[in-house]
């Protein structure tokens, strides 16, 4: 179906513009006969040229079959001239009955002569005005493709950046897991008991994620939980040299944020704040809003004279990238290490869960 019938703004305005050139051959055919009044010339011109206007999209169907750039130029020159004549003498098949009709009602009075100078006259007159719907046509398809282009390179675009955020997605649970190997390894030779207690919370975790990760948002409330699984997996092995401390608004509870956003920033913490410090430390996780964002806030202990470089990790640059592709400049991760603590700081837009749930 033509797009114009689909679109009755579309078709009114086409129509419009068929009517102007109804309007435009009555003028003439009134001013070339005499005593011929225009309401006359008129009703003679107008219908058959509308009908032509009719015809004329039949134009969008020719541009298709021969695109520009895929048609020689000389098969291009000959199908459009001969869609051009064929049309031409639609225009005159339509005319031809109307005007023995309007002159047998006594609409016009004309000699058979000078009908068939007329027929004439709209036989080469169609062809330039069938070219002109084929111009039309042609630009439209060219809009049509473009705008189809656009469509495709958008949807190639989300489709990349889904694929990367999986795959970095994909990377969390394997370098936690490599982790946790790790320290599993560490216990087995000294606290067998704890090795098995932590096998069994890491196949507790490990599920826990599969399921928060198989989707595009979790609440903070939902991403707290999982560090809490987490935590008493590490608390295993670390014992009191593990401390925690929370600083949570609970207005932030119910925002939604990426799932496994801040597990692998406690886990980054725990690794060089806690495992690297003979003494233990304290990690302290923070939420807050601020002007429509939600902050959340990972800060650790650091010795000063580590030679770590924070903020260059897997973890850390996993995280970054994950924002980057999901929210752009919306969202950032700034990563600091100042006066004896490191701290990671995470901004997004606010979204609650109420929000994403409510009805238009």
């Amino acid at each position: 179906m033509h797009p114009f019938l689909r679109n009755l703004r579309a078709l009114g305005l086409y129509l419009a513009v068929w009517g102007a050139i109804a309007l435009v051959l009555a003028a003439l055919a009134w001013r070339i006969r005499e005593g011929l009044p225009f309401t006359h010339a008129l009703l003679v011109v107008g219908p058959p040229t509308m009908a032509y206007g009719l015809v004329c999209l039949s134009a969008l169907w020719v541009a298709r079959s021969c695109p520009v750039g895929g048609t020689s130029p000389a098969t291009l020159a000959r199908t459009l001239f001969g869609a051009a004549l064929q049309a031409s003498a639609w225009w005159v098949g339509i005319a031809a009955p109307w005007t023995v009709l309007m002159k047998r009602f006594g609409a016009l009075d004309v000699e058979r002569i000078e009908l068939f100078i007329g027929y004439g006259a709209l036989f080469v007159l169609g062809v330039p005005l069938y070219a002109l719907s084929l111009g039309l046509h042609y630009l439209m398809l060219a809009f049509e493709a473009s705008r189809e282009a656009e469509r495709r390179a958008l949807e190639s675009q989300v489709a990349q950046r889904e694929a990367e955020v999986r795959a970095l997605r994909a990377q969390l649970n394997p370098h936690f897991l490599f982790n946790s190997l790790n320290s599993i390894n560490a216990l087995v030779g000294s606290d067998p008991e704890g090795a098995r207690r932590m096998c069994a919370s890491l196949g507790d975790f490990l599920r826990t994620t599969l399921a928060l990760g198989a989707r595009d948002a979790v609440t903070v409330a939902e991403e707290l939980a999982l560090v809490e699984r987490y935590l008493a997996i590490e608390r295993v092995r670390f014992g009191v040299r593990l401390q925690v401390e929370r600083r949570l608004e609970p207005a932030t509870e119910s925002c939604l944020v990426p799932p496994l956003l801040l597990q692998p920033l406690v886990e980054n913490a725990v690794k060089h704040g806690v495992a690297d410090r003979l003494e233990g430390g304290t990690v302290t996780i923070s939420s807050w809003t601020r002007d429509g964002r939600l902050l959340l806030e990972v800060e650790n202990e650091v010795d000063e004279s580590g030679g770590g470089r924070p903020g260059t990790r897997l973890g850390l640059e996993n995280v970054r990238r994950r924002l980057d592709a999901l929210a752009g400049r919306e969202a950032r991760l700034d990563a600091r290490r100042e006066n004896g603590r490191f701290r990671v700081t995470v901004t997004l837009p606010m979204h609650r869960q109420e929000d994403a749930h409510a009805g238009p």
